[in-house]
């Protein structure tokens, strides 16, 4: 067993190396790689994948994990969790062609590329013939996986394990039935917020200075994390000790990088305070996009937009930005970072209408991967949602079908994960003031206490725990969206008087 325990970790100390080749090559790709390094990216992609491919699916390890799964009693409890979770990504994997796998990753390079173009551009024309091609290998993946399954449910279960279609439809029923009255009592009755104050141009290098604020005040180990700007915000870990948040800078959108900088800082949190045993391991990372995307809109929106945070926040932007911030009191401020308007853009909507943006993708992708309508279409169908579900008419594919890059990246069945992780955040939040003044802790500017809470709960556990188990055993109850209703109805009841 000996013997076998350290081949097992000898393979996968090699898989994690090739991941961490590639994820370093994407990360270059997106940041700061030169256009026409493109080309060279995606061949050495092809390599890395087709290695990283053949040991993954390889009869020895194959032969390790079967052999410690039958010891499985045996083992200390992270080794037997890597067993498990190794053994499932064999089994999934082994059912998918080798050469398909490979050139999908360079598809996605490639489709990586042109999206930024195509969105530079505005012409969805430009991107529709490499997103075909990514649709075509999910679909075709999905079914290879489990075919006995509908497509898109095993999309889901690679985000969060355990989701379906089945469930998402039953929590964007209760969300939808939470959340548009709401809106409308907002619209219809809710005092007027004036904004006027942040329609103004923002020094990008004061900008800059002030994310480096946001970030030794969210306690990020700058020895151990850093911040780079790209077209799409994102998160990436490498390791527990190599945590890299990226943002994108607007000189007439100062909230869009602050709450960027604060969204991504929360998933940073997340991996910087895994369990140090789990660090070099396989489960030394977020379990699930859910519990990760909890993380984020938790920091982003129930600190991010308190009272208490704007109080921390509003001095510091007063000092970066005196001329455009005069006359603006902290009341005013806080009023505008949780003002609730339909709009366009995902990254940028507000609190309220949120989960409004992640029903249209979750809708346009049912239909997609399950073949009901085809990549052509996706502008008009983008356009049509809109309209129906915000009430806004979408100008251009810029601002429309393009705004996003997850599906450039082949990541369909993401999208719900940001409607489930801020469901969860409103969970953790009513149990964690159960044990602490939660915006008392806040406002004293000390974060520390709040990450250690959720330490304890969520981060260091890393994958050891699957999902829905994790988040039940932090709450001390089964995930419940009723959590999520009733944070967004008192916290804008108040905001607008209602």
């Amino acid at each position: 067993m000996e013997n076998t325990k350290k081949t097992f970790r000898e393979l996968l100390d090699k898989i994690q190396a090739y991941g961490h080749a590639m994820s370093k090559m994407y990360y270059d790709s997106v940041t700061v790689m030169p256009k026409r390094g493109n080309e060279a990216v995606g061949r050495t992609l092809g390599v890395l994948s087709e290695e990283e491919y053949k040991l993954s699916t390889s009869e020895e390890l194959k032969s390790c994990t079967k052999e410690l799964l039958a010891h499985k009693d045996e083992l200390d409890a992270i080794t037997a969790r890597e067993a498990e979770l190794t053994w499932e990504s064999f089994s999934k994997l082994e059912k998918i062609p080798m050469d398909e796998y490979v050139q999908y990753q360079m598809d996605v390079n490639t489709a990586q590329g042109v999206w930024h173009e195509a969105k530079v551009k505005s012409d969805f024309a430009m991107f529709a013939p490499h997103l075909e091609k990514l649709v075509k290998f999910n679909r075709n993946m999905a079914r290879y996986i489990d075919p006995e399954k509908p497509p898109y449910d095993v999309l889901l279960d690679e985000y969060e394990k355990g989701m379906t279609m089945e469930k998402l439809d039953e929590f964007f029923a209760k969300v939808r039935a939470g959340v548009v009255p709401l809106l409308k009592a907002v619209m219809e009755r809710g005092r007027k917020i004036d904004v006027s104050f942040l329609e103004k141009d923002f020094a990008i290098d004061k900008q800059r200075e002030f994310s480096e604020f946001l970030m030794k005040l969210m306690r990020m180990d700058k020895e151990r994390s850093a911040i780079g700007e790209t077209e799409h915000p994102f998160t990436i870990n490498f390791t527990k000790n190599d945590v890299r948040i990226t943002t994108h800078y607007h000189e007439d959108m100062l909230l869009s990088s602050l709450y960027s900088v604060v969204h991504e800082a929360g998933h940073a949190t997340y991996e910087l305070n895994i369990g140090d045993e789990l660090a070099m391991t396989t489960l030394g990372t977020g379990v699930s996009m859910g519990v990760h995307e909890s993380q984020s809109r938790f920091y982003e929106n129930i600190i991010g937009r308190s009272r208490e945070f704007v109080g921390l926040i509003y001095g510091e932007l007063v000092r970066l930005f005196p001329q455009e911030m005069e006359g603006v009191t902290e009341e005013q401020l806080y009023l505008a970072v949780n003002r609730a308007q339909p709009s366009l853009i995902r990254t940028e909507a507000d609190e309220l209408t949120y989960a409004l943006h992640v029903m249209v993708r979750y809708e346009i992708e049912k239909k997609l991967i399950a073949g009901e309508i085809e990549v052509a279409e996706l502008p008009k169908l983008w356009n049509e949602l809109y309209k129906e579900y915000l009430g806004v008419d979408v100008p251009d594919d810029k601002n429309g079908v393009l705004q996003d890059s997850h599906w450039s990246g082949g990541s369909f069945g993401y999208f719900p994960s940001y409607a489930i992780g801020s469901a969860y955040a409103a969970q953790l939040l009513s149990v964690m003031e159960e044990e602490m003044d939660v915006f008392a802790q806040v406002k004293s500017g000390d974060l520390q206490p709040i990450i250690d809470w959720l330490t304890c709960r969520i981060y260091k556990f890393g994958c050891l725990k699957k999902p829905g188990e994790l988040i039940e055993q932090a709450c001390g109850k089964p995930f419940d969206p009723q959590y999520y209703i009733d944070y967004l109805t008192k916290k804008f009841t108040e905001v607008y008087k209602l």
